[in-house]
C-alpha cells in the first residue's frame, strides 16, 4: 500500500467519541487507511489521559459528547499543545463557531462517509 493509499501507515490517532458503534467505525476506517493503533475513549477525561499518557499522531474529535452539552474542546486545546493534527466532527451544522479557535482543523458533518473522513485526515496531516 503507499502512503497515497495509506495515509495513516505506521501512525498513532485518538478517537473521541461517546456513541460506541461511531467510535468503532471510525477506528476501522483509520486502520483501513493504515493507522498501527487507534485509541479510542469515550469521555473527555479519558482522552486528556491518553494524550497526557502518550504521543498521537492524528486526532478524531466528535465535538459535542453526552446529552448534557459537553463538547471536545479541551481535548483540542490539549492536542493543539502537542502540536497533534485533529478533525472535529459534528452532527449540528451550526458548530462551525465553536471550531473558529482551530482553523487547521477539518471540520467533518455528520453523517458522513469514508472518503470524507479520509479526506479531511488528509487536510489534518497537511495543516488544514
Amino acid at each position: 500500500m503507499s502512503k497515497k493509499t495509506a495515509p495513516l501507515a505506521g501512525r498513532r490517532c485518538l478517537v473521541l467519541d461517546d456513541e460506541f458503534l461511531i467510535a468503532l467505525d471510525i477506528q476501522q476506517a483509520l486502520e483501513q487507511a493504515g493507522a498501527a493503533e487507534v485509541v479510542c475513549a469515550a469521555t473527555v477525561e479519558n482522552a486528556l489521559v491518553s494524550v497526557r499518557d502518550g504521543r498521537f499522531d492524528l486526532a478524531v474529535l466528535d465535538l459535542r459528547l453526552g446529552r448534557a452539552g459537553g463538547n471536545s474542546l479541551p481535548v483540542a486545546a490539549a492536542l493543539q499543545a502537542t502540536g497533534t493534527p485533529f478533525i472535529f466532527l459534528t452532527g449540528m451544522s451550526g458548530d462551525a463557531e465553536h471550531t473558529h479557535a482551530y482553523p487547521a482543523a477539518p471540520v467533518v458533518e455528520k453523517p458522513y462517509d469514508g472518503t470524507a473522513l479520509l479526506g479531511a485526515v488528509a487536510r489534518a496531516l497537511d495543516g488544514g
